[in-house]
């Protein structure tokens, strides 16, 4: 079986994930897993498919053919024969200002940690008269590294920022 990375953008509309998962269902394939979201009217998407190699240029011309939605296709990576790595879901939470996501990331980098999935918003705080960053993160740690000093260096950020680790 080839696994196939899908990357889904367009205007959002009603049944639009119905038409997708049709679509590949209509044409042999098998979806994995995905993440999908609503941003601005807009449906993005990211979906993990796979296929038989018998029915890959079918299933690649039914996706480009999907009306009024723009579909990248990549190969995918099998990694069954590799250890999985250590994970840490983080719950981060404090006052939202411009480059907030930057910083995160770069202390993230910086401890040689990975981004896996991140998932964040920005909510009024009437009470706080400031919005607040809201965000859920899951990082890949190196092999050795303690949890808590990658939970240190993000709080170190400003004093207002929260992360807790939600266990899995």
């Amino acid at each position: 079986m080839k696994q196939l990375i899908l990357t889904l953008i367009g205007k959002d509309q009603p049944g639009l994930v119905e038409k997708i998962s049709s679509t590949i269902l209509s044409h042999h394939g098998n979806w994995l897993t995905s993440n999908l979201s609503h941003l601005a009217g807009h449906f993005a998407g990211i979906v993990q498919i796979e296929v038989a190699e018998e029915h890959l240029q079918e299933i690649q011309e039914a996706l480009y053919a999907l009306p009024d939605l723009e579909v990248k296709i990549e190969s995918g990576e099998t990694s069954a024969t590799q250890a999985e790595p250590d994970t840490l879901n983080l719950v981060i939470t404090g006052n939202d200002r411009p480059g907030i996501v930057q910083e995160l990331a770069t202390v993230i980098r910086h401890k040689g940690a990975n981004i896996t999935h991140l998932t964040s918003k920005q909510r009024s705080a009437p009470n706080w008269g400031l919005p607040i960053f809201s965000a859920f993160a899951t990082v890949t740690l190196p092999v050795g590294m303690v949890k808590e000093n990658v939970v240190d260096a993000l709080e170190s950020i400003t004093s207002d920022l929260i992360v807790d680790i939600e266990e899995s």
